[in-house]
């Protein structure tokens, strides 16, 4: 049998068979290009694939918009460029995927709603609150970002033993606020310049902002604002107004603002999102 088309007898004289070996090399070749176009097609497949996946996790890294979602619904929030350091922190906490499954450990009617705590995730309710990443960020307080109802706002330790005021590498707190008189301002604006040594006065838009919409004025130039709610008011609302031990007087009163029944989150990035307005 001839095995090989280079194949010859002993003596290397030809025989009989050597008509044979160009038809054999030619299927030779035919079946090496076959299957050489074979490779370079699924090659070609996974390099396509593999750009789409990338370009996908790209995507999703620069993203702005942020959906919250939890059991009251969902919020959906909007990052700042102008507050860089939390923006790209938000953004590589939730690709992740850190802040799923953890909860809002503090809820406080007309105030605010806070979470972000990794430790949120266990089942000892009693250390909500203290935990973070293992690091924290550098402030980004800025008087054009103020803590007007919705904004996405980095939670912190307070001034005493945390004097350069750096944000929690993961708490936060969105606002919920009511509208505000006229004189609150006006009261918050002197205690603010009290704070930061003067110089501070709030714009007509953002008085009009915090007369007519609400917020927490008072924490202004006092925490970073990173980002504010679009959409999902309504669940900031169910969500602020949980029962806690504090507003139904039922439950451990430890945890005064904790909600009675869990609230869940998990918070994934919407590339493709466009706002309706």
């Amino acid at each position: 049998m001839v095995n090989d088309v280079n194949w010859l007898p002993e003596g290397g004289t030809a025989s009989a068979h050597d008509h044979l070996a160009p038809t054999l090399q030619e299927k030779q070749r035919k079946l090496l290009m076959k299957r050489l176009l074979s490779t370079l097609t699924v090659i070609a497949a996974l390099s396509f694939t593999l750009q789409g996946c990338a370009q996908s996790t790209e995507q999703e890294s620069m993203s702005t918009y942020f959906a919250i979602d939890t059991s009251a619904g969902r919020m959906i929030v909007k990052l700042y460029d102008e507050t860089p350091i939390h923006r790209d922190n938000f953004r590589k906490l939730t690709n992740e995927g850190f802040f799923d499954g953890s909860s809002f450990h503090r809820v406080i009617s007309g105030f605010m709603i806070q979470g972000g705590d990794p430790n949120s995730k266990d089942e000892d309710p009693y250390n909500d609150g203290m935990g973070g990443p293992g690091y924290t960020l550098e402030a980004e307080i800025t008087p054009s970002l103020i803590n007007r109802r919705g904004a996405l706002v980095a939670a912190r330790q307070g001034d005493q033993v945390n004097p350069e005021r750096r944000s929690s590498g993961s708490q936060f707190y969105v606002v919920q606020g009511r509208p505000l008189p006229e004189e609150m301002l006006t009261q918050a604006e002197m205690q603010i310049n009290q704070s930061i040594g003067g110089g501070f006065s709030y714009t007509d838009a953002q008085r009009e902002i915090y007369v007519t919409k609400g917020g927490a004025p008072w924490l202004d130039m006092q925490y970073s604002v990173f980002g504010e709610l679009v959409e999902g008011f309504d669940v900031l609302d169910v969500i602020a107004t949980a029962p806690t031990p504090r507003s139904t007087g039922e439950g451990d009163p430890r945890l005064a603002d904790m909600p009675l029944e869990r609230i869940e989150m998990t918070v994934t990035a919407l590339p493709d999102y466009t706002p309706s307005n």
